[in-house]
């Protein structure tokens, strides 16, 4: 019932999108350029303030779940549908304020965040699969942080000099973020302690760093975790005629005590011990270089060495042999109004073809920034994975966008797991057939398929309303793994409504 007046309103609101003054897709559409009230105010009464940037933003979302997992929930699974509860609706609030100040040669940022969440019935941090050493805690779910610092940095560096460098709490981004990323969706976002420093010449920019992920902490202050280490460079150039052409090299390496780093009560899942390398490149069309059309392909490799925990604490490293491929390209009817764009994306992520042999054949897909890619209900990340996507977006309005996306999802290989976001496999390696989720090599590949519309409107140069509705239909993976009648399937529903302000 929920689910269906939530639709009814999500189909009005696309509906009043359609005629008014008001774009969609994976963030509501800019209203013009908003420096905020204090910044407005200080540049008009106070020039010499004017070095000062003051403001914040509230982010406000209602979601509905149904054919949930709910992490935490005894039997609780993705798609089942007897037995355990799958249904979830929860409230998320998310404030951030910051203050910064720059000169010409040297600037500093800070930024703090309240991440609220209301009626979520998951766990802050479930343990399933079993970590050694940590236990389940459910707080306010996994998505709730109260107060904490989420940015605290110095920048030194000057636009007429080539070298600058960034030290402090910070977000990394890099490309499409498919690797690394900020992940705004999540109500705590993520944020590093890092030192970056940065390279610009006529040919090439390139960005050179070494981190840590600050681990979120519901009721204590949020620390980065000693014992896994992130680094890299990520280079740009433009001097490939019509084309952005970037490379990287990336370095995780997680010490096997990486996964105990936080003390108890858990958070937020850990990584198994891993020194995992990963080289690749981003050849993407400049815009509007090729006319209407535009594409892009990303590719990378790893190697390495990756411990399973399933395996228990001490069990071998495995060898890290994996790799991943994007292709994706559109064509935008710009001589129409609403410029309404086409686009088809193929995503494949390695998976491991034999988990008794000394390989780890699973792609690791780092940090990356997963909602707006691999269908928005979340349940899909790069890792043994096919995943088809079809696009059509339109801005029926200046201020307004609408996006409808299908996706149909196949594991690479039947002999690896099915993972959620995080990057945790669903079920363990040997079920009882039809009583969950892990690796039955004679079951189908097909997982199923994903279909969501997204709508969004910028009310204001201030604020900017969203909404969005997903289904999935669940294919032979998810019947067959349950396919027991005390488990069963059935499809899953998702919607949600969002209010952005800025100020």
């Amino acid at each position: 019932m929920r689910i269906a007046i939530l639709t009814l309103i999500l189909l009005v609101f696309a509906a009043f999108l359609s005629v008014s003054q008001l774009r969609a897709q994976y963030a509501p559409p800019s209203a013009g350029r908003f420096v905020g009230f204090a910044n407005e105010a200080l540049r008009e009464h106070h020039p010499a303030l004017t070095n000062w940037d003051l403001g914040g933003a509230v982010r406000l979302r209602y979601e509905v779940k149904e054919g949930f997992a709910i992490p935490g929930s005894p039997g609780s699974m993705d798609f089942r549908a007897n037995g355990a509860d799958v249904s979830n609706d929860y409230f998320l609030s998310r404030i951030r304020l910051h203050a910064g100040f720059s000169q010409s040669w040297w600037s500093a940022y800070v930024e703090g965040q309240s991440s609220l969440a209301a009626s979520d019935e998951r766990f802050a941090y479930a343990n399933v699969p079993p970590v050694p050493g940590t236990s389940a805690h459910k707080g306010s779910g996994p998505e709730a942080d109260t107060i904490d610092l989420y940015q605290a940095y110095l920048s030194l560096g000057n636009p007429s000099f080539p070298l600058s460098l960034k030290a402090g709490r910070q977000e990394l981004s890099f490309g499409e973020e498919r690797l690394v990323g900020v992940n705004a969706w999540n109500n705590i976002s993520r944020t590093f302690d890092a030192v970056k420093g940065r390279w610009q010449s006529p040919w090439v920019s390139a960005d050179l760093f070494t981190s840590r992920i600050v681990i979120p902490e519901d009721g204590r202050l949020d620390v980065s975790n000693d014992y896994d280490w992130f680094s890299g460079v990520y280079a740009t150039t433009t001097k490939v005629p019509l084309h952005l052409l970037e490379g990287f090299f990336f370095a995780r390496n997680a010490s096997p005590k990486a996964n105990a780093a936080q003390p108890s009560p858990q958070e937020t899942p850990l990584p198994s011990a891993r020194d995992i390398y990963t080289v690749g490149f981003r050849l993407k069309s400049q815009a509007g270089r090729l006319g209407p059309w535009d594409y892009s392909v990303e590719a990378a490799g790893q190697w390495g060495d990756f411990r399973d925990f399933r395996q228990g604490a001490n069990s071998p490293r495995l060898d890290q042999q994996a790799w991943m491929v994007i292709f994706q390209g559109g064509y935008t009817f710009t001589n129409l109004s609403i410029t309404p764009r086409l686009g088809l994306e193929y995503s494949h992520a390695s998976g491991d073809s034999n988990p008794n042999d000394n390989k780890h054949q699973t792609f690791d897909s780092l940090f990356p920034t997963y909602h707006k890619y691999y269908g928005y209900m979340n349940f899909v990340s790069l890792q043994n994975i096919h995943d088809v996507r079809a696009i059509f977006q339109c801005k029926p309005q200046p201020r307004v966008s609408l996006a409808l996306e299908g996706h149909g999802f196949w594991l690479a290989d039947t002999h690896d797991n099915f993972y959620s976001v995080n990057g945790s496999p669903r079920g363990g390696l040997n079920p009882t057939p039809g009583t969950g989720y892990g690796i039955n090599p004679s079951y189908g590949n097909f997982v199923g398929g994903e279909l969501d519309l997204i709508a969004g409107w910028a009310v204001t140069r201030f604020a900017q309303l969203e909404a969005g509705y997903g289904h999935f239909f669940t294919g032979d993976y998810i019947r067959q793994s349950l396919s027991s009648p005390a488990f069963g399937n059935k499809d899953a529903d998702w919607l949600y409504l969002q209010l952005n302000v800025n100020f």
